[in-house]
């Protein structure tokens, strides 16, 4: 989910640090068949065998195995890094297999995890998987990065990116993160070591009702594979001493226009220290949950602060006939331009002052143009006692643009 780093820190243009040390000690030489398996790899420049056992010996956490995770995953291990844990609770879905090109749909139902491992098996078999099929919390990440050199943030959503920077830095690890969203990702690393931390370009968190999933703002494909392919790179520079990494710079992509930017960020002089974790669900202004760190466990706590409908999922219930109650919250004049079908009109005001939707079966589902007065509406039926109302994010502006055959004028 990208924000604008610029709205958040200062930003200025400045020369890119230079690599660290590398982060790992090498693994013993490699055997034969190693050699020819990574030999394009060990040829480039600056590379050669060294490089190479450093990645044998590098054991690298990834948290989540959706859109990036399941392309930063199978790329760790093609370049060689020897352990690998992933942490993802999730289970395959349908709707992940557009973008989550390690699963595929002889995987649907199966916990992602396993997915991954078995992806990771088919390319190299020698390559150690770590299953951590569990939600991170403040309560256990710390612990786990005792076992790790280095942490990967491929989360989508923000108690868990916030969650994954505090934790990086007590246990001393540099942290590779990325973020996409729509046409648009970010990617950067965050090492309280070396130079700024997530937190410097993000000090607070966007309110809850202004943060878009990828549920409900979609995303391009081929973004989760550009943007996990740069995290690994980062890793891999990371781990090696290679090359010129992104700390203190932020790796901007707009995928429908092909530029990229990159933007300069400092440390925060007088930012408080980190010395421990906290609920990082009350800190982003969510309901708490019994931890973070999928896409499952985002969605029910997004769903518990704000219930809100997606413009495809309203299309596919609406396809399949599932029972539900359409309420347009508008003034007539806008509901006479255009109009879900089906859709019973309660102008927000008239709801407001008492009005009630008519009867009828299944959950209510609340519009207007885009979705301000929409979820006003939501709540107010929501402390009456309608146990089933969400509201159409988008409204009917976004639903148009999904599925127009639906919407009269």
């Amino acid at each position: 989910m990208p924000s604008t780093p610029a709205a958040a820190a200062t930003t200025r243009v400045t020369d890119a640090r230079p690599n660290p040390r590398p982060l790992v000690e090498p693994a013993p030489p490699l055997a034969p068949e190693r050699i020819a398996r990574y030999s394009r790899q060990i040829m480039l420049p600056g590379f050669g065998e060294l490089a190479q056992r450093r990645l044998a010996a590098a054991r690298v956490l990834v948290i989540g195995a959706g859109g990036l995770g399941a392309t930063v995953v199978p790329l760790l291990a093609a370049t060689g890094v020897g352990t690998i844990g992933i942490a993802d609770d999730d289970d395959v879905e349908l709707s992940n297999l557009h973008r989550q090109l390690g699963h595929g749909v002889a995987d649907l139902g199966r916990p992602k995890v396993d997915s991954l491992a078995d992806t990771v098996a088919a390319t190299d078999p020698e390559i150690r998987v770590v299953r951590h099929r569990e939600r991170l919390t403040s309560a256990n990440l710390v612990d786990l990065l005792a076992d790790y050199d280095l942490l990967v943030d491929g989360s989508d959503n923000f108690p868990t990116r916030y969650l994954a920077n505090d934790a990086a830095i007590i246990a001393g690890v540099p942290l590779v993160w990325g973020s996409i969203l729509r046409f648009h990702g970010q990617v950067s690393i965050a090492w309280h070591r070396e130079g700024p931390t997530y937190r410097d370009l993000f000090p607070v968190p966007p309110p809850p009702d202004e943060v878009l999933s990828c549920e409900l703002g979609g995303v391009l494909p081929s973004l989760c594979v550009t943007v996990g392919a740069l995290m690994s790179g980062e890793v891999v520079k990371l781990v090696t001493g290679v090359g010129t990494p992104l700390l203190g710079r932020v790796t901007t992509i707009d995928a429908l226009t092909g530029r990229t930017r990159e933007l300069a960020y400092e440390a925060i002089a007088d930012a408080p220290e980190i010395t421990s974790l906290v609920d990082y669900e009350l800190f982003c202004g969510l309901e708490p949950t019994v931890g973070a760190g999928s896409e499952a466990s985002a969605r029910s706590n997004q769903d518990a602060a704000d219930p809100r409908i997606s413009a495809a999922e309203l299309l596919r219930r609406l396809r399949e006939g599932a029972p539900m109650r359409l309420v347009d919250v508008r003034e007539p004049a806008e509901a006479e331009l255009r109009r879900i079908d089906g859709s019973e009109l309660v102008p927000l005001g008239d709801l407001l002052t008492g009005a009630e939707p008519a009867a009828g079966d299944g959950a209510i589902v609340v519009y207007c143009e885009r979705d301000v007065r929409s979820r006003r509406a939501a709540r107010a039926l929501a402390d009456r006692g309608h146990v089933d109302v969400t509201y159409l994010a988008g409204g009917i502006d976004g639903f148009a643009a999904v599925a127009s055959e639906f919407v009269r004028r």
